[in-house]
């Protein structure tokens, strides 16, 4: 399914008015100059959409509809999130596309049990499939395997906010005690403490680009000038937009362990969107 949207949304690129691309400046440049390069008027880096909704003055509750996650947010876990110590608590999340199989979701559930930390596992409705599991913990999910190694490169190599998660040699699945390993260096070890430091320098590089002179900021007012009120050269291009977008998750396989408040999102994470606390 992510293949196929991404190889329909390149088909599209070169006949849209805008390309959108939900990423601030700093966090991917090498691609973006790349990308500038191929098309040099119509590409525009506007990120986190949270922070820059943040700035925008509610007026009688025009801009409470508009939010940008797939599935609706359950706020209810807010209140249990409050009675936590700050940087205690474990977000996962499997993102709009991941699946797992029945083993491999056992494993990763045992493994952030082993860890005595407590966590927040955000699981969505169409993750469950077939046959269900009994959980020790009353939690049954199901899921079908399905690797990011993309996301796992970008979020342990390049942001320096994840860990990768190394399948077992002797069935190539995910172990509890890896994920227990893993989790307990993540919260309690050097690389934590490390990883925790990055996220705060990408938090303030977000909250740079969507300020009034910020990158994001600039790229959303000339966006909204230039495509959406111009009678200019973009109109006789058509009205297609493209949209790609970005995530920090939790993730199996080849994959990584976000830390801290999300990068992306700034000080509050939705429940149901990715990130993590």
């Amino acid at each position: 399914m992510m293949f196929n949207l991404c190889l329909e949304v390149t088909k599209n690129a070169s006949k849209a008015s805008a390309i959108i691309i939900h990423r601030f400046d700093a966090l991917e440049q090498q691609v973006l100059n790349a990308l500038s390069f191929m098309f040099p008027r119509h590409l525009f880096t506007i990120g986190p959409l949270q922070l820059l909704l943040n700035q925008i003055e509610e007026q009688d509750g025009i801009l409470n509809s508009i939010g940008y996650n797939l599935l609706k947010e359950e706020t209810e876990c807010l209140q249990w999130l409050d009675c936590k110590e700050p940087k205690s608590v474990i977000y996962v999340n499997f993102g709009s596309f991941i699946f797992m199989n029945k083993l491999q979701l056992i494993e990763v559930a045992m493994g952030l049990v082993n860890s005595n930390h407590p966590f927040l596992w955000i699981i969505r409705p169409d993750l469950v499939t077939g046959e269900t599991t009994d959980f020790p913990f009353d939690l049954e999910v199901e899921a079908k395997g399905k690797d990011q190694p993309t996301n796992c490169r970008y979020t342990c190599n390049e942001w320096g906010v994840g860990l990768e998660i190394v399948n077992s040699e002797d069935d190539n699945r995910v172990s509890r005690n890896e994920v227990e390993k893993q989790v307990r260096e993540l919260m309690e070890g050097e690389k934590g403490k490390q990883m925790r430091n990055k996220a705060s320098e990408w938090k303030r590089f977000a909250e740079e680009a969507a300020a009034p002179d910020g990158s994001s900021a600039t790229n959303l007012e000339k966006f909204v000038n230039q495509v959406l009120l111009s009678k200019g050269p973009f109109e006789s291009q058509g009205s297609h937009l493209c949209w790609e977008n970005m995530c920090l998750l939790v993730q199996a396989g080849t994959s990584s362990l976000g830390f801290g408040k999300s990068p992306l999102l700034g000080e509050h994470v939705p429940p149901g969107s990715s990130g993590d606390f």
